[in-house]
């Protein structure tokens, strides 16, 4: 009985880990454009759209503290509370 506990209770703190697991980005758009890049986080697949002229903060939501978003100069790995700076559509982290 006190097996079946623990396996329930770290089962339910993992859960909670993974529903919570996201990463955080502060980003500077020195491009006029609006940028719309693919996004790989913790086995799952999206967009984000990074608004063009401006100084900002997105959260990616996901299963996992470190996204891949693929730009125009290739893949791009950031983990939570990175800072980037977008530039022709290529990331430079900062």
């Amino acid at each position: 009985m006190k097996k079946y506990i623990f396996i329930c209770a770290a089962s339910l703190m993992l859960l909670a880990y993974t529903a919570q697991a996201a990463v955080s980005i502060r980003y500077y758009n020195k491009d006029s454009k609006d940028w719309k890049f693919d996004v790989k986080i913790g086995g799952s697949s999206s967009t984000v759209t990074f608004d063009g002229s401006r100084t900002s903060s997105i959260t990616i939501q996901g299963g996992s503290d470190k996204a891949e978003i693929k730009t125009e100069c290739g893949w791009v790995t950031l983990s939570n509370n990175s800072k980037i700076e977008i530039k022709d559509g290529c990331i430079t982290v900062k």
